[in-house]
């Protein structure tokens, strides 16, 4: 579509003259403003509803604190010169932005329900800047979980890595991990469009993600059926990556290249999924 200015002609009347055509790195610096504005406006609702953070922190630390301690004592699960806490320390982490993202949509369902989709659709933003923004946004959240981990973890006597490298590694798994896991919410919202089912839906989901996972035990002792499915779900990775980088000792599968190539080509794709569905919300 040409973009046009328009300038006072001397009868009075508006004349219209075509914008110079914008080249793609501005169009790219646009885009990314675009999104940011996104991200800006999304972080501000969590800035005023900030028990929720605490509310969140429950769950992890149940299951750190109950289920990772009395496995290390009981030494149930193999998990090699690793103490089992330490193994399980970063599979909660993932669990933790898991559990937050995947319930990410049901604010979307929300949203259109008070007529704010609506005015981001007529908006000049692209879907895929709006699908995008929120993305990024539930990785800020992402963030806020896994300094609470990291806690929890430190008052356990876990073995964290706090190398600066590490530690920027796992923040960036952290929010690939939570804009996967809040667009694959999102296209979900897109395509039930009511609370209800969405919640049924998200219920129906999580736990299967989670258990089919190397979250809590590792790959090695799950069935071969399991251990299919393990290596096709983007939650293995993202714990196989949290796992090399948030321990001192942690080791990758996978190798971190490929736990980020699978995250980062599993999120691109959701994303421009979630673009072309995101209109379908308010039909």
């Amino acid at each position: 579509m040409t973009q046009y200015e328009h300038a006072a002609r001397p009868d009075g009347l508006a004349e219209r003259h075509p914008l110079p055509a914008l080249s793609p790195l501005a169009r790219l610096a646009r885009f990314f403003r675009r999104t940011l504005t996104i991200v800006t406006l999304e972080v501000r609702k969590l800035r005023h509803d900030s028990t929720e953070l605490v509310t969140r922190a429950i769950q992890p630390a149940l299951w750190l604190l109950v289920f990772g301690e009395v496995f290390t004592q009981i030494r149930a699960i193999p998990t090699g010169t690793t103490r089992y806490l330490d193994f399980m320390a970063p599979g909660i982490l993932a669990q933790s932005v898991l559990f937050i993202a995947i319930f990410y949509g049901i604010a979307i369902i929300w949203e259109r329900d008070l007529g704010i989709i609506h005015k981001l659709l007529v908006s000049p933003t692209p879907r895929t800047a709006l699908v995008l923004g929120k993305a990024l946004s539930a990785g800020v959240r992402g963030l806020a979980q896994a300094i609470i981990i990291y806690i929890l973890a430190l008052l356990l006597g876990v073995d964290v890595s706090w190398h600066p490298a590490s530690l920027l590694g796992v923040m960036l798994i952290v929010v690939l991990g939570s804009a996967l896991f809040s667009t694959f919410s999102l296209i979900i919202a897109c395509i039930v469009k009511t609370r209800e089912r969405f919640m049924g839906v998200g219920q129906v989901l999580t736990m299967p993600l989670f258990f089919a996972s190397n979250a809590i035990y590792p790959i090695a002792i799950m069935p071969a059926w399991l251990r299919a499915i393990a290596h096709v779900n983007p939650l293995t990775y993202e714990v196989d990556a949290l796992r090399a980088l948030m321990l001192t000792a942690g080791t990758s599968a996978f190798g971190l290249g490929l736990d980020f190539l699978v995250l980062t080509l599993s999120t691109a794709v959701l994303v421009i999924v979630g673009a072309m569905l995101y209109p379908t919300v308010v039909q």
